[in-house]
């Protein structure tokens, strides 16, 4: 009987998380448009980058090894896996296959910043500075 029961209260616990609207997350649409960087891990080769904005690296063929520099784990990812990666962080990708693994690394394009918008945010700062 308690089975039942149980049965029946995470049925219609189901059917209300599944009929609850998805929230979306207010960073997807600042995430447009976005910058996709396409390469290959060759056999017998390791490939390091450090990550200049966040980022998701997902593998499109073969199984890589991945090393992160504030992970104590190294991960071993198949096609089709992702993993969010931060900005700053550094990381260490081979693949033991006999074919190179194609990956993807997926950001937030940003427009390039000019010496003039520097200088302006420069100038604002110490203008804040001088102001307090």
């Amino acid at each position: 009987m308690e089975e039942a029961s149980q049965q029946s209260s995470l049925q219609s616990a189901s059917q209300l998380l599944s009929h609850r609207p998805v929230q979306q997350n207010p960073r997807d649409d600042e995430a447009l448009p976005k910058l996709v960087l396409h390469f290959a891990v060759n056999p017998a080769a390791t490939v390091t980058w450090r990550v200049t904005a966040d980022a998701e690296l997902r593998v499109h063929s073969e199984r890589i090894w991945l090393t992160r520099i504030c992970s104590p784990y190294d991960y071993w990812m198949n096609a089709g896996e992702t993993m969010r990666l931060q900005r700053g962080e550094r990381i260490w990708l081979s693949t033991d296959g006999h074919e190179a693994a194609r990956v993807s690394l997926t950001s937030a394009w940003h427009a390039p910043r000019t010496v003039l918008a520097r200088v302006s945010r420069l100038f604002n700062s110490v203008f804040r500075v001088f102001a307090t």
